[in-house]
């Protein structure tokens, strides 16, 4: 089986920082940003990329709806 990879996205203006993500992540690639959206929120951002492995446990932990994972085969 070949070993899936990938990367997401973050609708950072949808984000209101609840940190689920975050905690979700097992190889830990999403973290706060430095500064807050347009609403006043603290967003997730991904910053480690390259250790994503495209699991998608942050986009079902998030209740705001704003992560789109990309898988690669």
């Amino acid at each position: 089986m070949p070993k899936v990879k990938g990367y997401i996205e973050i609708d950072q203006e949808r984000c209101k920082g609840c940190g689920l993500c975050i905690h979700a992540c097992p190889t830990k690639v999403i973290d706060f940003a430095e500064g807050f959206n347009t609403k006043g929120y603290h967003p997730a951002e991904a910053k480690y990329l390259e250790k994503c492995i495209a699991c998608g446990f942050c986009y079902r932990m998030c209740p705001e709806v704003c992560i789109t994972v990309y898988r690669e085969e």
